[in-house]
């Protein structure tokens, strides 16, 4: 099964959908991941009372392969910051954890969601986080326990102080991530943003790491890309086996 990291510069307006279907167009893949609120960009603020999309519009959608994005919704009165698998299955994760400092004002705008969930696809055993979900033991806990086949982390990361040539937020986030790839004994794909909204640059450098906690393929640092990857089925089950084996 091979996956595809959309990395894409959304625009700060609902009107971005014609970007991941070019993106969506040009992969081969099972499976296209975009970025956090990918269909409205981040700092929408108060537009989101009219940027806002209901579920419904994307369960119409039909593309030839499944897709997950990023997208505001307005359920019941209420907007989440929410990611949405399309496709095969339909899932929505809405985000926990709301930040609230510094340059993020989520929980000004957005209602959080309740809980982490997993479902199926055909990669098996599915979670979805948002960025600032995985800053949190209760994911970290949940992982480690559901021990699911792949892991998604859509994200819109700002950039942040340099170290050694390299982004300290970029260290942050890698330590995470292989964290929670080892263990679960799955894959773990996270995809960022790029561009500039409001004063905050967008890092990108999306990456897929193994259940073994490696790092098999990075996008550019700050550039729109595409890049794509086989997963290995016989290197979960052997991470997974190392697992049960330890537990």
């Amino acid at each position: 099964m091979k996956i595809a990291l959309g990395q894409i510069r959304p625009k700060l307006s609902p009107d971005n959908l014609d970007k991941h279907i070019k993106f969506i167009g040009k992969t081969d893949a099972d499976l296209i991941i975009f970025p956090e609120l990918s269909m409205n960009g981040y700092k929408v603020k108060d537009a989101l009372l009219e940027d806002a999309f209901s579920e419904d519009f994307f369960k119409k959608l039909n593309f030839n392969k499944d897709v997950v994005l990023g997208a505001a919704i307005k359920d019941n009165g209420k907007i989440f910051n929410s990611a949405l698998y399309l496709g095969s299955v339909f899932f929505r994760h809405d985000k926990v954890h709301l930040p609230t400092y510094g340059v993020f004002e989520e929980g000004r705008f957005f209602f959080s969601g309740k809980s982490f969930n997993s479902f199926n696809t055909k990669f098996g055993k599915t979670v979805i986080f948002i960025c600032e979900d995985v800053f949190s033991g209760d994911a970290i806990e949940f992982v480690a326990r559901v021990k699911p086949d792949l892991i998604i982390v859509i994200a819109a990361s700002p950039a942040r102080e340099f170290k050694d040539g390299k982004l300290l937020i970029e260290e942050q986030w890698e330590a995470i991530l292989k964290n929670m790839a080892i263990l679960s004994g799955g894959y773990v794909a996270f995809v960022n943003r790029v561009g500039f909204e409001d004063g905050l640059g967008f890092w990108g450098k999306s990456k897929v790491i193994n259940p073994k906690g490696e790092i098999e393929i990075e996008a550019k640092y700050f550039d729109e890309d595409l890049v794509e990857i086989e997963l290995n089925h016989n290197l979960t089950f052997t991470q997974k086996y190392f697992l049960r084996k330890e537990s």
